[in-house]
């Protein structure tokens, strides 16, 4: 009887490294592939680029594996449990990696059966996520970029989103990366088109003085160098006959979703609350807009997505969620619900009321006032796409006005020099500059 072999792959873009382990792991019995589902990818904070059928599908046609079944979490432990293989066979890699978590656990359940992890040298010239550097250099299409929001919400527990508002802050938000204490390597998952950040920038009030087009100017410049989803910023929308163009423009341009906010008049940032006049859009008629964009849109990846101002005009906590279902039923493809108050307390009240009637339609929040709660503890109560909506802008002022006046100050820049970016790091960030 052939010994049970059993190997856990992404397999997202096969390569020399993981034929390298089917073929040591078919010397030592029957292979079975455990492919990672979307949502075990998200775990891993690797979303494939393929789904999950085309990946199997490749799995299958090679004569090293026997059999490929669904791993739908980044831990072996229900797969392992249930075939009980006589070896597992992976890299070496994972030994001083975030996933070591993962091996000391497959270690644990082999011992229970006498089975033995059996680990391949790994392939340091070459591997998946070097592929898919060198495939972002060159670039991503239209429809891969539109289409990688809906993914990642339903890939990860929760997407978080940075603020950008030229081509710069697009290349912090596409490299940035950090080590967590237990060695997971995070990164953020995409962007946000700010209006307040984007006519800041541009020295303009936010009153929507910017227009559209100008607007899709740099976002363009942004999309040049960089490959991440992004979530457009369109305050009101306008009246609803305009905002069927506004949903066209951003799907030609690749953006992956607007979010429209129920309000009228002319725009007034929300954090100032009922400090200044606003007014709020009636049901009916905010959910006419939202038809007749989902109507416009060419697209099944597009998304519209509701934000509501009922907290924020302290109109209450019933008429918000009023609004949310409403506004899912006419077809918004999520809600983002706001709140100007330090105190997280409503917004984990919405929430869980919210999910208490509906478990899929993804929630948004934008924690500017509510800065305490962390991306974890947003997940466990329900929430998908944590906006950091305007860090990047108000981090880039203080900074530069600080070396402007050590400039005045000292009558020359070596003073100054301790808080700017060397010169040489300014070539290397930028791509094309060597």
């Amino acid at each position: 009887m052939n010994k049970k072999v059993y190997v856990s792959l992404i397999a997202d873009l096969i390569h020399a490294g993981h034929v390298n382990i089917l073929k040591e792991a078919a010397k030592l019995g029957e292979v079975t592939v455990g492919l990672l589902t979307l949502k075990a990818c998200g775990e891993l904070n690797d979303i494939p680029y393929l789904d999950f059928d085309k990946r199997k599908e490749v799995l299958e046609n090679l004569s090293m594996v026997s059999n490929v079944v669904a791993q739908d979490t980044a831990s072996y432990k229900t797969n392992l449990e249930d075939l009980k293989p006589d070896f597992v066979v992976h890299g070496d890699d994972w030994i001083n990696s975030y996933q070591k978590k993962y091996r000391n656990e497959v270690i644990e359940l082999l011992e229970q059966w006498d089975g033995k992890l059996i680990e391949v040298s790994y392939s340091n010239d070459i591997n998946e996520m070097q592929i898919k550097e060198q495939m972002t250099k060159l670039g991503i299409t239209t429809s891969a970029r539109m289409g990688r929001l809906r993914k990642l919400i339903n890939a990860k527990p929760v997407v978080k989103i940075l603020e950008v508002h030229n081509a710069l802050s697009g290349l912090i938000a596409q490299n940035a990366t950090e080590t967590t204490a237990d060695e997971e390597k995070v990164t953020f998952d995409g962007m946000w088109s700010s209006s307040l950040t984007d006519s800041t920038s541009k020295g303009k009030p936010d009153i929507e003085a910017v227009d559209t087009t100008a607007r899709l100017n740099t976002i363009n410049e942004i999309f040049e160098v960089t490959t991440k989803p992004l979530i457009y910023d369109a305050d009101t929308g306008g009246k609803a006959e305009h905002f069927e163009f506004t949903v066209r423009s951003l799907e030609r341009t690749g953006v992956s979703a607007v979010i429209i906010e129920d309000k009228t008049g002319l725009k007034k940032n929300s954090l100032f609350g009922n400090d200044v006049a606003q007014t709020q859009d009636s049901i009916e008629n905010f959910c006419r807009k939202i038809k007749m964009g989902k109507n416009a849109q060419i697209t099944n990846e597009f998304m519209i997505i509701a934000r509501i101002e009922s907290l924020i005009l302290e109109a209450g906590m019933d008429d918000a969620l009023e609004r949310a279902f409403a506004y899912v039923e006419a077809g918004a493809d999520g809600v983002m619900i706001h709140s100007r108050l330090k105190d997280p307390a409503e917004i984990i009240e919405f929430v869980t009321k919210f999910r208490a009637k509906d478990k899929t339609t993804p929630v948004v929040v934008v924690p500017t006032s509510f800065n305490s709660v962390t991306t974890d503890e947003f997940a466990k109560i329900g929430v998908n796409v944590v906006i950091y909506a305007n860090h990047m802008l108000r981090a880039a002022y203080p900074g530069m006005m600080n070396v402007a006046k050590s400039i005045l100050k000292h009558k020359r820049t070596l003073e100054a020099e301790p808080d700017c970016m060397p010169i040489k790091e300014i070539l290397e960030l930028i791509p094309g500059t060597k």
